[in-house]
């Protein structure tokens, strides 16, 4: 089948064109988190636990919250996974010598929020994220996007 079907080699640094990544979509998801959590601290359970459309409301209310709060966790986990293996490189590590650590810490943050309703864990994960993010745009040499990235993903609500 060789024979038939040529072998070309590629050899690239990262799956995509540089330049395609950023934190900021981690961030969204890590501030949907957070919005999810809130919005489930917000529902109050029915005054008549017989009556059967307030529970269903209820139970559907903090369902489908909790679905997307743990959609969003998991999201947050993969885009900072695909910063953390695409873009940086070793020379990062030797200039960032906790950067493993602050990935590492952020995974399990993400873990903690799909499985807990916490305020205290999602903020936590926001400002972990928000850590990567201040290191990956001195890395990229503009550490003033830095600023104009907590200016816009600080307000999402």
């Amino acid at each position: 089948m060789k024979h038939f079907i040529p072998f070309l080699t590629a050899e690239a640094h990262c799956d995509v064109p540089c330049g395609i990544y950023d934190p900021t979509p981690a961030k969204i998801a890590a501030k949907t988190v957070a919005r999810m959590v809130d919005q489930i601290e917000d529902i109050h359970p029915p005054e008549d636990w017989n009556d059967a459309a307030a529970v269903s409301f209820y139970t559907q209310s903090i369902s489908r919250r909790a679905a997307v709060k743990e959609k969003h966790a998991q999201i947050c986990k993969k885009e900072l996974s695909v910063l953390w293996s695409d873009f940086f490189k070793p020379e990062h590590l030797v200039r960032y010598s906790n950067l493993h650590d602050m990935f590492w810490r952020a995974a399990k943050l993400c873990s903690r929020d799909k499985q807990n309703i916490s305020k205290d864990d999602a903020a936590a994960l926001c400002a972990a994220v928000d850590e990567i993010a201040k290191v990956f745009y001195e890395i990229k040499g503009d550490p003033a996007r830095y600023n104009a990235y907590r200016e816009i993903t600080d307000k999402l609500y």
